[in-house]
């Protein structure tokens, strides 16, 4: 392998990893391998923390393509918790209100979902690396900042429901959509389309392009495939 000239790597993204976490774990590793001070290493599109799926990392030459990769079509699985809300549209911060969910059936939520497909405006999470006046969202947000964010026009291909629970008052589901859609922020529209409220409670990321997560490799596995496999220097490189 040319990690140097450039390599896409597809890696489950573990929880509670982050994005940066997986690059700084490859990162470490080829620097190691290569004897090397320095390497770009990149990634198209972060997963946050309480997220797992698929997760694209580049090196090299190859991180010119992150912009490119970033555009791709994206498939995620959601659980959403209705009935409450957080002030993250996850579960990195606690319930900040309830609402009734006695009226929610399976048929409401098949009445709203075609809503959300197409075109839709998105108004982006105040926990989000989004900029206001220079700054990060989730930094001003953290310190208890009022965040204002201007809604963003994105696409939605396909929103399946894989399971609702009426008991526990969970939706599952499966959502196909365009670079920049924010899955907390769709679960927190979801919820008041349903006269209620509702956060993210588990995302994990399917599909990005025609990579699909069953084929990815795990940390360690790149880990591995860094450590035991022949790369190829170029010869610039070895005339250094």
């Amino acid at each position: 392998m040319d990690f140097i000239t450039g390599e896409i790597l597809y890696i489950d993204k573990p929880l509670e990893w982050t994005s940066f976490d997986v690059v700084k774990r490859v990162r470490g590793v080829l620097l190691h391998r290569l004897h090397r001070k320095k390497m770009k290493v990149g990634h198209a599109g972060t997963l946050d923390p309480l997220a797992t799926g698929v997760m694209v990392v580049v090196t090299g030459k190859s991180t010119k393509l992150i912009e490119q990769l970033q555009a791709g079509v994206k498939e995620y699985v959601a659980t959403i918790q209705l009935g409450a809300t957080t002030p993250s549209y996850d579960l990195e911060t606690e319930i900040d209100a309830t609402y009734p969910t006695e009226h929610i059936t399976r048929e409401a939520v098949d009445a709203i979902l075609p809503d959300f497909i197409g075109r839709i405006e998105q108004v982006p999470p105040a926990f989000s690396a989004c900029k206001v006046d220079g700054k990060r969202a989730y930094d001003m947000a953290r310190k208890g900042k009022e965040v204002e964010l201007k809604p963003k026009i994105l696409v939605i291909d396909e929103i399946e429901v894989e399971e609702f629970d009426s008991d526990k008052m969970t939706l599952r589901l499966r959502i196909v959509c365009s670079k920049g859609t924010y899955i907390r922020a769709l679960a927190r529209d979801i919820g008041k389309a349903l006269n209620s409220g509702g956060h993210l409670i588990a995302l994990r990321r399917t599909r990005v392009g025609d990579m699909r997560v069953e084929d990815c490799l795990t940390v360690e596995q790149a880990v591995e495939l860094i450590r035991t496999t022949d790369i190829i220097i170029p010869d610039e490189e070895n005339n250094n």
